[in-house]
């Protein structure tokens, strides 16, 4: 009898280190599916396009999201808003100059997830390295995020205040008399990523 209840203990707690040992599992982003959309805006006016996604991984331990980071193309930025071309390409290669982002230098954005908090659901309040320009600040923001197996879904909106990053142009904090050409300096950002299939 002794003998069979060692022997229950001890699979008992085989199974509590098991279901308690990391397991981590890393799990590519499908960078054709995913979308990072950003918002610009000026006192009574905005701007809106894409950016692409270079590569990316999150880090899944038995179905919870535990940390991951992507790599943003920053030579892939669009404006989606301005239908005429010229005028397109004018304001698309301003934002690609020293002005903004200054991809000729700095083609990477780079976000870099070192914790997350698991809420109710789906929901997570995740704490990330945002990398742009060279310069990193963390930065904080909640998540949607379904995880299925290895295959996940997840949703975020963020927003950042730009002159942390060396971005100043036309902004209201550092230069005076801007009147409506003033530029706000928060970004929006709306990031749908999906695993690869």
């Amino acid at each position: 009898m002794k003998t069979i209840l060692l022997s229950l203990a001890l699979s008992i707690m085989s199974l509590f280190v098991f279901a308690t040992k990391p397991h981590i599992e890393t799990v590519a982003v499908d960078a054709k599916s995913s979308i990072v959309k950003w918002i610009g805006s000026k006192i009574s006016s905005s701007h809106e396009g894409n950016v692409n996604i270079g590569k990316g991984v999150l880090s899944i331990n038995h179905g919870t999201l535990v940390g991951g980071q992507i790599s943003i193309n920053m030579n892939s930025i669009s404006c989606t808003d301005i239908e005429s071309a010229k005028k397109n390409k004018y304001f698309v290669d301003h934002m690609k100059d020293e002005d903004f982002f200054n991809t000729e230098v700095f083609p990477l954005a780079l976000l870099k997830i070192t914790k997350t908090v698991k809420g109710k659901g789906n929901n997570y309040k995740i704490i990330a390295d945002l990398t742009i320009k060279g310069i990193t600040h963390s930065i904080a923001f909640l998540a949607d995020v379904e995880i299925d197996g290895l295959n996940f879904s997840a949703k975020a909106n963020l927003e950042i205040d730009r002159t942390k990053w060396g971005i100043k142009y036309g902004s209201g904090s550092f230069f005076d008399n801007l009147g409506d050409k003033m530029i706000l300096d928060e970004i929006e950002f709306q990031v749908l990523l999906q695993s690869v299939k």
